[in-house]
């Protein structure tokens, strides 16, 4: 018996992908079957605090989808011959879970994986999905993570599993030449969640960690399905490396601290070797890829003993190739930080500068903190306070204004306090 209501709520999330598998399998819909499930998973969280978690608790839940799957096709007049041959194959409740059990595959939870994270879904789709579907989080928690109403969230998903169904998918494994392109958008929604999490993109905390916590439990799980893929170690060697500075990010009031002016002695140490060990064990097991990258370089900030000893030139060399396997705006600006610190805060700029006509940047706030921060390296203070104060007003994070404000306040005052020489 499980008692505590933590315990029930991993238990749900872990069983979510594996009923939906179970009745999709048995249905045929994915759609009504995910509704389905998520009111058995609500029936479960309401019920078994205080009536105790079933001894077959995966079968509990597969008996209550199902029979809303039956009151569903029953309700859909205009669908009566697919009445008729559900309850044609209708069975008494103690069998309805071995029957969705016939013939189902080990790898259901990685079919659903694939299904949320279908091509024809846009990101932001996906990830809502994802979350719902195989996380087993409510469309109001889910809501409530991204800062949107509920109604819009469910709309969201809603939305995306109707695009699903018109694309024709059916529940089950890509072929064989389908796997690298499905596996690295299920790869690249997970990552999506985690960034999401670690600095969230509104709000007023910098940290989200019921989602980076998601993000890391679903990576894991994805690993132990497709334990040879070096991109799923690679994702969750990054994750860990990342989230493992966590404690450090903010002080008491939730104020951002900057990576150079962090605790170390803060930094989980056990994530840390986790991380390293899962990189060990996957570079050089196949072709390097973007996820590897980045837990690489996260690994060269993790093992510095202070921000002085980071090794920076071989920072540069990990981004100078990430560059050119996975290129990207985000890559680029930090590619110039890396310049920077290597060859100075001009070359840094230098650098920067490529990027100013890239509309990827156009409404980020984030061209302009790394341009205040390099100006403020280069000595000029008060472009790099203009910069700031630029960057604070383009952000919708609530910490990441209040630092960049900061910033530049403080620049504002060193200049005050700091005048330009005169020259006869």
């Amino acid at each position: 018996m499980h008692s505590s209501a933590t315990t029930i709520e991993d238990l749900l999330r872990d069983l979510a992908p594996r009923v939906l598998g179970a009745v999709t399998r048995r249905y045929g819909d994915f759609d009504a079957s995910e509704d389905a499930v998520q009111e058995a998973l609500i029936a479960a969280a309401t019920q078994w605090p205080g009536e105790g978690v079933p001894d077959d608790a995966r079968g509990w839940l597969i008996r209550v989808a199902s029979r809303r799957m039956v009151d569903h096709f029953r309700s859909e007049q205009a669908r009566r011959r697919r009445e008729d041959l559900v309850a044609a194959k209708a069975l008494p409740d103690a069998h309805l879970a071995r029957a969705a059990d016939e013939g189902e595959p080990d790898d259901d939870t990685l079919t659903v994986l694939l299904m949320c994270c279908h091509p024809v879904l846009p990101p932001a789709s996906a990830i809502a999905l994802t979350l719902r579907a195989v996380g087993g989080l409510t469309t109001a928690e889910i809501a409530n993570a991204f800062f949107v109403p509920e109604t819009t969230m469910g709309q969201r998903i809603s939305r995306a599993k109707q695009r699903i169904k018109a694309s024709g998918a059916t529940f089950s494994a890509p072929a064989e030449d389908e796997w690298p392109a499905r596996l690295a958008s299920v790869v690249h929604t997970l990552y999506l969640v985690f960034n999401e999490g670690y600095t969230a993109s509104a709000g007023a905390d910098l940290q989200r960690t019921d989602l980076t916590a998601e993000a890391i439990r679903l990576t894991r799980m994805l690993l132990r399905l497709r334990p040879d893929e070096a991109e799923v170690a690679g994702l969750l060697a990054l994750m860990l490396l990342t989230d493992a500075r966590r404690a450090a990010r903010t002080d008491q009031h939730g104020s951002l601290i900057p990576l150079a002016e962090q605790r170390r002695d803060l930094w989980d140490q056990a994530r840390i070797a986790e991380g390293i060990g899962l990189l060990t064990r996957t570079l050089g097991s196949a072709p390097v890829g973007p996820y590897q990258l980045q837990a690489a370089i996260n690994a060269v900030h993790d093992e510095a003993p202070s921000a002085d000893e980071t090794d920076w030139p071989q920072i540069l060399a990990l981004y100078d190739v990430l560059d050119r396997v996975a290129p990207g705006p985000v890559v680029a600006l930090n590619r110039a930080v890396a310049v920077a610190m290597v060859h100075g805060a001009r070359a840094g700029l230098t650098v920067l500068g490529t990027l100013e006509a890239d509309d990827r940047l156009a409404q980020t706030h984030r061209l302009d903190a790394v341009r205040g921060h390099l100006l403020e390296l280069a000595g000029e203070l008060t472009a790099a306070q203009q910069a700031y104060q630029r960057a604070a007003t383009r952000t919708a994070s609530i910490p990441e204004q209040r630092y960049l404000t900061l910033r530049a306040a403080q620049l504002r005052d060193d200049a005050r306090e700091d005048p330009p020489a005169s020259h006869p």
